[in-house]
């Protein structure tokens, strides 16, 4: 007789496909529902927090510079010669056209006696050709006179002549001799001016001449004579001997730098700044520091555009009162306008700048247990505050603190 088989109890084969599927939407729902993304656990005390606030932005850095003097000049002899004298020293206040230092040159020396003579000589031609003149002139006058006396004798025995001969009394050959003499001293007298005109234009032209070059030795004299005096080497204005670098002795060549002057008169203040600001930075911008509890304004006067060492040199000036006792090589912080205030979403500088460059944040949530990593945009930036794009709303709170120790966390819980 057949005996009837038991069905065993537990999972049969059909029944695996229903529970795969099972799992799977388990999945599904776990995926949606729950949140996956990494959390950290913190202590609340260890972060900085900031407020996201909507406010003017003041475009502006701050920059560190240091006084300088308003102008300094560089010292250099106009002559070549020998350091025969040192009249002051260096930080002695000097007044314009003190002599610093006296150089000596021979040759200068002979040139100048040389120069001396040669103007002498010029100046005693030009003094014997006057002489000259003077008694060539007389000559001609006397020699004039003396024709004007022999042609008013000739003249008187013509006319008797001329009169006896109309009266028969004389030959016409003694009559026409005697109005020949007088023809003759007429034209000599004539011929005598000639000659005295000629005369004495070419004594005025050899004169003229004389004094040309004797007018041009003493214009080469007073350059000489200058020269001379350029050995004296003198303060161009009132300052302060800062640097003055020659010996007793010494041969200096015009043109070499020998020392220093700075005008005192007023001040800049010269600046380093870094060269990502090269394209905003230009004359006329404001900048203001603080010292003493008081304010004091500038303004940007000259932007050099060499870089060196990822910086670039400014110079500003003061456009109001100078502080007290201020004095070359004195530092203060300068802040540098770089634009217009404008209205923006601003959040406290911090070191989370360091990890994220700006472009993420932590944020955290309204009752302040959590903190989300959220994608942001980061604009300009003062000493105070970053600017943000996009990403924060006014009010948000976001941790502003260092990073470091987040690792890729994009949650963290705040015990």
């Amino acid at each position: 007789m057949d005996i009837p088989l038991k069905q065993k109890k537990g999972l049969k084969k059909k029944h695996i496909p229903y529970l795969l599927g099972g799992a799977v939407l388990i999945f599904i729902v776990w995926l949606i529902f729950s949140d996956h993304s990494s959390s950290l656990v913190i202590d609340s005390r260890t972060i900085t927090t900031g407020t996201a606030r909507k406010a003017l932005f003041n475009d502006y850095i701050q920059v560190q510079g240091s006084v300088q003097p308003i102008t300094t000049l560089q010292l250099t002899p106009l002559e070549s010669g020998m350091v025969e004298k040192r009249l002051i020293e260096e930080g002695s206040s000097v007044k314009e056209g003190d002599i610093i230092v006296m150089l000596s040159n021979q040759n200068l020396n002979a040139e100048v006696l040389n120069s001396e003579s040669q103007l002498s000589n010029r100046e005693n031609d030009l003094h014997n050709a006057r002489i000259a003149m003077e008694q060539e002139r007389l000559n001609l006058q006397k020699e004039q006179l003396t024709l004007d006396l022999d042609i008013q004798r000739k003249k008187r025995v013509f006319q008797q002549k001329k009169k006896l001969y109309e009266e028969k009394l004389v030959a016409r050959e003694e009559y026409l001799q005697a109005q020949e003499d007088y023809d003759l001293a007429e034209q000599s007298r004539d011929i005598m001016l000639e000659r005295q005109t000629q005369d004495s234009l070419a004594r005025a032209l050899q004169i003229a001449h004389l004094e040309d070059a004797v007018e041009n030795m003493r214009k080469n004299m007073n350059l000489i004579l200058q020269r001379v005096e350029n050995l004296k080497v003198k303060s161009p204005i009132d300052g302060e001997l800062v640097r003055l670098g020659v010996e007793l002795g010494q041969s200096v060549s015009s043109g070499t730098m020998i020392g220093q002057i700075n005008d005192l008169s007023d001040f800049k203040i010269q600046a380093m700044i870094d060269e990502h600001y090269i394209d905003k930075v230009h004359t006329g911008l404001e900048a203001k520091f603080e010292r003493q509890e008081k304010k004091f304004g500038l303004r940007v006067n000259k932007v050099y555009p060499e870089v060196q060492n990822g910086q670039f040199k400014t110079d500003l000036h003061f456009s109001g009162e100078r502080p007290e006792n201020i004095r070359p090589g004195q530092t203060y912080y300068i802040d540098l306008e770089l634009g217009q205030p404008t209205e923006s979403i601003l959040i406290p500088r911090g070191a989370f700048y360091q990890s994220t460059g700006g472009s993420w944040i932590f944020v955290l949530s309204p009752d302040g247990t959590k903190a989300f990593r959220r994608t942001i945009k980061i604009g300009r930036q003062n000493p105070q505050y970053y600017e943000v794009l996009e990403g924060l709303d006014p009010n948000e709170k976001v941790i502003v603190s260092s990073y470091e120790t987040y690792g890729d966390n994009e949650v963290l819980i705040l015990k």
